[in-house]
């Protein structure tokens, strides 16, 4: 008969990279007590890493050993779990844009629940709470490009706009009532005189 450590262990093997793993969805194989203390037993032997209260991830096997699975995976994991849009904050976004050489100290994602962090690892992962505006068209290269925006600011909408396909520079001409004012004159003054 397996214990309770070992069929956490065989459901966590089932999960992607970075899925999260909560005592609510382990109910079916014990008590909350027992789940939760299988949970954190596991964590202490390294069988699974707690990247926050009651929430861990499958660590990854390599041959050199054991590592955290990616961020951006287990942001994107977590998110889904928690139904909630989870994106780059625009520091990164103007970044991967090649928009800035600068590089974020600090990892932090957008969030349209509480805002929190994970610990992936070595590493701190912030989630602030944001508003609609900056969490639209999520995974998308017009979502990204109004993060960089609106991180950057109006004078950097053209050098925005000029880094995006016609069809992502129309995505983000039907999200301009969603900007700033300032933002969405920037981006009309752009389509008027492109």
């Amino acid at each position: 008969m397996q214990t309770l450590c070992e069929k956490v262990t065989e459901h966590a093997a089932k999960l992607p990279e970075g899925a999260p793993i909560s005592a609510k969805e382990l109910l079916h194989l014990g008590s909350r007590a027992a789940v939760d203390q299988a949970l954190s037993r596991l964590a202490r032997r390294g069988t699974l890493l707690r990247v926050r209260c009651g929430v861990y991830v499958k660590p990854i096997e390599t041959r050199f050993g054991k590592r955290a699975p990616s961020v951006a995976q287990t942001v994107s994991a977590f998110g889904r779990a928690r139904g909630e849009t989870i994106v780059r904050h625009g520091s990164a976004a103007a970044n991967a844009m090649g928009l800035t050489t600068q590089v974020p100290i600090r990892t932090i994602y957008l969030t349209s629940g509480p805002s929190s962090s994970l610990k992936i690892g070595s590493q701190t992962v912030e989630l602030k709470h944001a508003s609609s505006k900056q969490l639209s068209a999520p995974n998308e290269p017009a979502g990204e490009a109004i993060r960089a925006m609106i991180y950057l600011g109006p004078s950097h909408v053209r050098r925005v706009l000029e880094k995006l396909s016609e069809t992502e520079i129309q995505k983000v001409m039907s999200l301009r009532p969603m900007l700033p004012t300032p933002l969405a004159a920037e981006v009309s003054a752009y389509a008027n005189h492109a």
